[in-house]
């Protein structure tokens, strides 16, 4: 079985090896983003309150986003460093990596249980809340926040099954989920009336069947790397590589969070509700959007992780340039599709006129500088999947922290149409962060691979 694995990641042809382990990557990424799409379009139909109910449900982004933010802390801050270590031959390192991150995860999950559930009607408020939308937005968190350690565990662990070229696996722990998450919704909702307690709950649910099913993969035969408890134990030495390395994707996904309460703020200043629920729709759009760009980083990440470990550096380079142009095309397609059509994407999540053309219109502004994205993407993962820890921390601050949160503010200053500049923000930080990572890339990724040819040479 190991040197099946290895035949897998280390000899394959890296083209076919991409589409077998970043097809299935996609569509778990897709699957995954029905766990709160379908929330919103559920609940922006529920029958005169959905758009007021669908702007309290997007109040909870920030929290939900950060949640996740800390799987994705341990979850791939881990897998590259286990990835990696396998390459180098190293099994049993890599099965220390999994159980030190595995007690972290649960660690994390009763503590951001314990802090959001006590804090969080004045962190929503904060968030841009009204008198209207609070009730929604507590009723769907409180029970959302029940389920923390279930999102931990699915989001958290599941890199570790795609790093051993599993992908199929990977992609049915969110597919079992989904799944469950679909058919329970419109009976919650619905059925028996719940509204957004019930897609809460129906939620949570489906998280902690992918939960078990993550764990059980790990515990079982057909895993490489398995989950033992004489590693349940946090070693610094081995957790603060694991931190430092995900520190990157945490930002990425905890600074959405930051924008969103900027966002959120700003709009329900200048734009009140309406402007705010359009937002919300806007979000929900971009997360779909980003699906494929994540799957195809992930699907392209073991690949990378495992040659450079191996010193297959030829084969890392392959499978960059294979990603770049890949995510650039999509990224480019996906941009056309919503300038000429954006009323489908806004159609989804409510049919209420005045929240529809406004969205419209909104949708545009915010989405001008997605045909950038695939360079700033793909190019930041490949910094995380070569274990680069500071570049890729640094150039996960830039587009979101270091350039678009301070736009939202700025912007406003300057502009007559205060919600127009707030949602001009976006494209701007896109844009600019992207030509900034591309051109770092450009100097900094082949010196990386000559460093590690050289110490090839000198072992």
């Amino acid at each position: 079985m190991a040197k099946k694995q290895t035949n897998d990641l280390g000899k394959d042809p890296v083209g076919k090896l991409l589409v077998r382990l970043a097809l299935p990557a996609i569509t778990a990424q897709l699957i995954n983003a029905l766990y709160n799409i379908v929330d919103r379009i559920y609940i922006g139909h529920i029958e005169g309150e959905g758009d007021v109910a669908l702007t309290g449900l997007g109040i909870t982004f920030p929290i939900i986003m950060l949640i996740s933010a800390f799987s994705a802390l341990i979850g791939m801050g881990g897998s590259p460093r286990a990835s990696i270590r396998m390459g180098e031959g190293h099994r049993e390192g890599a099965e220390q990596i999994l159980g030190n991150c595995f007690v972290s995860l649960i660690a994390i999950s009763v503590c951001l249980t314990a802090v959001f559930l006590a804090t969080q009607e004045p962190l929503l408020m904060m968030f841009g809340a009204s008198e209207r939308t609070l009730p929604y937005a507590t009723d769907y968190l409180t029970i959302y926040l029940c389920g923390t350690i279930f999102v931990q565990m699915a989001l958290g662990l599941n890199p570790f099954i795609t790093i051993q070229g599993y992908a199929t696996t990977s992609m049915l722990t969110v597919f079992i989920g989904a799944v469950i998450n679909i058919a329970l919704d419109p009976l919650f909702i619905f059925g028996f009336g719940m509204g957004v307690k019930g897609a809460a709950l129906a939620t949570i649910l489906a998280q902690a069947v992918s939960a078990v099913w993550v764990v059980m993969f790990l515990m079982g035969k057909k895993t490489q790397l398995h989950l033992r408890p004489k590693y349940f134990r946090f070693d610094r030495t081995i957790m603060l590589p694991v931190l430092a390395l995900g520190l990157s994707p945490f930002i990425m996904q905890s600074t959405e969070s930051a924008v969103n309460i900027a966002l959120n703020s700003s709009l329900q200043r200048y734009g009140g509700d309406l402007a705010v629920g359009g937002m919300t729709i806007c979000s929900s759009v971009m997360q779909v959007i980003f699906m494929p760009l994540q799957g195809l980083t992930q699907g392209a990440q073991p690949i990378i992780s495992f040659n450079y470990g191996a010193n297959q550096l030829d084969r890392v380079r392959k499978t960059f340039k294979l990603l770049f142009a890949t995510a650039l095309t999509v990224t480019v397609l996906i941009w056309i599709f919503v300038q000429v059509f954006p009323e489908p994407f806004v159609a989804l999540f409510n049919d209420k006129p005045e929240l529809t053309s406004f969205t419209v219109w909104a949708l545009r502004i915010y989405m001008a500088g997605i045909f950038m994205v695939g360079i700033q993407t793909s190019c930041q993962q490949t910094f995380v999947a070569l274990g680069q820890a500071k570049v890729s921390l640094f150039l996960a601050l830039l587009r979101k922290v270091i350039l678009l949160i301070p736009l939202v503010f700025i912007l406003p200053l300057f502009l007559a149409d205060k919600v127009f500049a707030v949602y001009l923000a976006e494209p701007i930080a896109d844009i600019i962060a992207a030509t900034c990572t591309g051109t770092v890339f450009l100097f900094r990724f082949r010196k990386i691979l000559h460093d590690r040819e050289m110490e090839g040479v000198h072992d």
